[in-house]
């Protein structure tokens, strides 16, 4: 039987050069030669995860199936393979110190004193193996976070080191993704700091078998010289990462030019299997030749930060794609909309969407889009939070519930038509929980939602603590809101949508979450499809 490979991509010279879609991207192509891939991100800051950590720091928090909270780019791991993930392919420093501390305080050390190596670096390694032992896959490709020469990195730069002295050259391959950057004045590339950062590397022990070096233009053969000579990579192994003008889903045939998948196989020592990539060149050639423009409003208080809604916007284009459309996404803040205003704000806008969040600011703004959305017929999505604002708005306008609004923003409200469940019944030890994770639901027969998936129960992942009030269930229904998703049990409403609508839903879920490029998800693909009849009835 053959052994897992193991494939470690570091990053230097600076951050945000695209680890996680060189991972992702890698995937792809290992996947397209019949190979099974499991990806693993390390994170080295010490919070145990980012679900406490603001959407201005770290992005969006991406939520597996099972409920973990996790970095945005296992996002791109999942939109861009058929890996299905879990909290153990999220790994953070905090969660390697608190395991090694527990078993510390359980005395499982014998005394001995507790180190960053052996201890530190042993948990960290055991992560990789659990993932291996558990997938069995022919590759494990871990994502190394930060930048070479943080500190933080050390002790995970250091396990995979033993990892390659363990088990040698062709069973863990070493990628560096680097930057060569152009001085803008003299239009000049400069691969200096390249070789510094592998300096860095070969420091601590690592030799890169392979380097990436994001570039404005391509390596010449000149420099590819220059740093083949200076790293200590064959010629062959230096690959260029160019600048994607279009979409982001052009990065995996950028990497099949540039023979990434090739060389990968070739110095791990594997057979080179037939490639099988045609439906992702259709998936770009889809993407680079949109038949349609459509503009939809994405109404959110963190549209200043472009990764705190980074699933959305991904989620929006895979619904383009599927309508064989571009969609333009125009970012509103919910703070500077009024009743005034927000007929020029959204004049020129095809759909709206608003996103999930927490926190009272910028929900009236919500509110007043919402009822513009529902009352000039324009298609509505609102998810999460923004399916709360959709049950706020419609009880306040149509229910004649001035007051109505979620226990979260008004804890004294007349009509608390959201609110925590603990709120709505004697059920005990639920208190601050929050309902992370994939739960089913059931759609309601004929309705819009049960005809946009073709199904009558689905699986959708959860990450909120306030659900719909169910004591105004009947309320809603009688003045024409139709309660069309609920849990199984019918505790829980999950989608609500307005019939005398031409498209109208509100998911309490995440279905952003579920959307790949090459598997739109339904929802995404109904909103953009009936915003592009608004464009043909004009404007």
């Amino acid at each position: 039987m053959q052994k897992t490979k193991y494939i470690f991509i570091t990053g230097g010279v600076s951050s945000s050069l695209g680890k996680g879609v060189t991972v992702a991207a890698l995937g792809t192509l290992l996947e397209s030669r019949g190979y099974s891939v499991s990806l693993q991100k390390m994170d080295p800051y010490i919070n145990v995860d980012p679900g406490t950590m603001s959407p201005y720091q770290h992005g969006e928090v991406y939520v597996t199936d099972d409920g973990a909270e996790t970095d945005l780019d296992l996002g791109y791991y999942e939109r861009f393979t058929h890996s299905k993930l879990t909290r153990k392919n999220s790994v953070s420093t905090g969660q390697i110190y608190h395991a090694v501390i527990e078993r510390e305080r359980k005395g499982d050390y014998l005394g001995r004193t507790v180190q960053v190596v052996p201890h530190i670096t042993n948990e960290i390694r055991n992560r990789i193996y659990t993932l291996s032992r558990e997938n069995e896959t022919d590759f494990v490709i871990v994502e190394i976070g930060g930048t070479v020469g943080d500190i933080e990195s050390v002790p995970f730069l250091e396990a995979i080191r033993q990892m390659r002295y363990e088990h040698g050259a062709t069973q863990v391959l070493f990628i560096h993704l680097t930057l060569v950057p152009t001085i803008t004045a003299a239009g000049e590339a400069k691969t200096k700091p390249t070789q510094h950062s592998v300096k860095e590397l070969l420091a601590i022990g690592i030799q890169p078998d392979i380097l990436i070096c994001r570039i404005q233009k391509k390596l010449s053969q000149e420099m590819k010289n220059k740093i083949s000579l200076f790293c200590n990579v064959k010629e062959e192994n230096v690959i260029s990462a160019t600048d994607i003008t279009t979409s982001i889903y052009e990065i995996p045939q950028m990497y099949r030019e540039e023979k990434l998948d090739e060389v990968v196989l070739k110095v791990l020592g594997m057979d080179m299997k037939k490639l099988n990539f045609s439906k992702w060149e259709q998936l770009v050639h889809t993407i680079r030749n949109p038949k349609k423009v459509v503009r939809i409003a994405l109404i959110g208080k963190y549209i200043s930060l472009q990764d705190a809604y980074r699933s959305v916007y991904e989620a929006l284009s895979h619904g383009g794609i599927a309508n064989q459309a571009s969609v333009e996404v125009t970012k509103l803040n919910p703070e500077d909309i009024t009743k005034a205003n927000v007929k020029e704000l959204l004049k020129n806008i095809h759909g709206i969407l608003v996103p999930g969040g927490f926190g009272e600011r910028g929900i009236e703004g919500k509110v007043v889009a919402i009822h513009y959305a529902r009352t000039k017929k324009i298609p509505f999505l609102g998810i999460c939070l923004g399916m709360q604002c959709a049950v706020i708005e419609f009880a306040r306008n149509e229910l004649g519930m001035k007051d109505a609004n979620s226990t979260e923003f008004n804890p004294k409200s007349e009509y608390p038509v959201i609110s925590m469940i603990e709120e709505q019944t004697e059920i005990e030890q639920m208190g601050g929980t929050m309902r992370l994770g994939a739960y089913p639901c059931r759609l309601q027969k004929g309705s819009l939602v049960q005809q946009e998936y073709k199904l009558e129960k689905v699986s959708e992942r959860h990450r909120h603590r306030f659900e719909f009030t169910l004591r105004f269930k009947d309320a809603f229904e009688k003045k024409g809101m139709k309660i069309s998703g609920t849990s199984p049990d019918q505790d829980l409403v999950e989608v609500v949508e307005v019939p005398n609508h031409p498209w109208f839903i509100g998911v309490q879920f995440h279905p952003e979450f579920m959307s790949k490029p090459t598997k739109p998800h339904p929802l995404f693909v109904g909103l953009v499809r009936e915003s592009i009849k608004l464009i043909k009835k004009g404007e």
